[in-house]
């Protein structure tokens, strides 16, 4: 059982008018094989959340822990808290122009595992995960999100997650830009992976189309940078029939 435990975590950015804090007390709590998605309204500090987790250096955290299992989370460097189980799929991959996907897939497994994964079977596993997401073999010869369309970044990410099989998954706004087909086939992956590793996931969505495929065991609300909400999947529907106006008045 892994458990990623966020208690009263407070963080926020340098701005040309001084520091601005984005987050101001998130706690939560989450255990191998849950999916908790995170819901707001934009600015609400859902990405920074997610940023933080994973380490990125513009957000400064002023306050609060993370711990994995017990480790403290914020004491380690972005490549530890890969390899200590995090992962990240980015609201907006970057583009890393000259590296494969194949080059890279195998790189960050190396990385993670902490030795390269036997060829014989590396391949068979790649090809079987690209085949699943619906990815044409020759995708893994192009350069990382280079020319990819919204879609395939988002398969890209997923692939990653099948792949690399981390302990804790923080998925930011995956659905963003996905058609119905690419909706279906990309949470389809998250669900195969969870099945498969039990990996805890963390979802952040503004929709709850999503989640007509990713069922979540609770859902969050975020407002102004703290927790102010939290149910089972019927508070999705509630938050989608009647919006966010009620947590402002």
């Amino acid at each position: 059982m892994t458990t990623l435990t966020i208690a009263d975590l407070q963080v926020g950015v340098a701005t040309k008018d001084g520091h601005k804090e984005i987050l101001r007390g998130v706690d939560l709590t989450v255990n191998s094989g849950e999916t908790h998605a995170i819901m707001g309204p934009n600015g609400s500090g859902k990405s920074t959340l997610a940023s933080a987790l994973a380490g990125h250096p513009k957000f400064e955290v002023t306050g609060g822990s993370v711990t994995l299992d017990g480790e403290d989370v914020l004491a380690m460097t972005v490549d530890e808290r890969a390899r200590a189980g995090m992962f990240l799929a980015m609201q907006y991959p970057v583009e890393v122009p000259g590296v494969s996907v194949a080059n890279f897939l195998r790189t960050a497994k190396t990385a993670v595992a902490g030795s390269a994964p036997p060829l014989r079977t590396w391949g068979r596993e790649v090809k079987d995960a690209m085949e699943r997401l619906r990815i044409d073999d020759a995708f893994s010869q192009r350069s990382v999100n280079e020319g990819f369309s919204g879609g395939e970044k988002k398969r890209h990410e997923i692939l990653q997650l099948e792949l690399l099989k981390p302990r804790i998954a923080i998925l930011d706004e995956t659905d963003s830009g996905l058609d119905v087909d690419a909706l279906r086939v990309v949470s389809e992956g998250v669900n195969r992976a969870q099945a498969a590793t039990d990996v805890g996931v963390i979802l952040i969505t503004h929709y709850t189309r999503i989640l007509q495929y990713i069922k979540p065991d609770f859902v969050h609300v975020i407002i102004e940078g703290k927790m102010v909400d939290e149910g089972g999947p019927e508070l999705a529907d509630r938050l989608e029939a009647e919006g966010y106006d009620r947590y402002f008045a």
